[in-house]
């Protein structure tokens, strides 16, 4: 229910696609997509890594509620900054918003890379899982979509900021993350206890079945 509106915003149309159904939608889109964006709470902040970070502890100060996307806090470094995250459970990753100062210090190109909890920059060199070019998004509007198959597991992930528009550092004021999230070993947990408290008599089944019947 809560993905309909992303096809527009998807594109980079962002909300320049508020006019082209009823009104209602236009009015209720922007509540939606702030529930769209809360994988920020599911962040385990105590892990969260920004290499080559200004000062220290800014990187998490880009990962915030909706409504605050546009605040200039800011995590400013040079063009190789890293920025890695562990999430407290299991995540489908469906869509990333990036967002900087309308100047050359804007993110260029970013490189995603799931599942590789303590990335460092020679892991940089690895092929990403996959990379976006970025336009200029001081307002926050544009979601780059993720295919979805690759990151429909992601424990951690890791977001290189691999160019700007041509300055000395970079800055970024808001990373948006859009998707799924589901509580980590859950189900696990339920097929185990599920084999634990089996019944015996479903393998004196399978013995009964004549094998003669899975001879091709």
């Amino acid at each position: 229910m809560s993905g309909h509106g992303h096809g527009h915003g998807g594109g980079g149309g962002g909300h320049g696609g508020h006019g082209h159904g009823c009104g209602c939608e236009g009015e209720h889109e922007p509540a939606e997509r702030g529930l769209e964006y809360g994988l920020y709470l599911k962040i385990d902040t105590e892990r969260l890594q920004c290499l080559n970070e200004s000062r220290d502890g800014d990187g998490r100060l880009v990962f915030k509620p909706w409504d605050q996307r546009t605040d200039r806090e800011k995590v400013t470094g040079p063009r190789g900054t890293v920025l890695c995250l562990s999430f407290t459970g299991c995540v489908k990753l469906k869509g990333i918003i990036i967002s900087g100062e309308d100047d050359e210090s804007h993110p260029a190109e970013i490189r995603l890379f799931k599942n590789i909890p303590q990335m460092s920059f020679d892991d940089t060199g690895r092929e990403p899982d996959q990379a976006f070019r970025l336009n200029r998004d001081p307002l926050a509007e544009l979601e780059y979509p993720t295919k979805i198959a690759r990151f429909s597991n992601v424990q951690s992930l890791s977001i290189h900021v691999s160019k700007n528009f041509g300055a000395e550092s970079t800055r970024i004021f808001y990373i948006g993350l859009r998707g799924e999230y589901s509580e980590a070993h859950r189900h696990e947990v339920t097929i185990c206890n599920y084999e634990a408290a089996a019944n015996p008599a479903d393998h004196k089944v399978e013995s009964i079945i004549p094998q003669t019947n899975f001879i091709s």
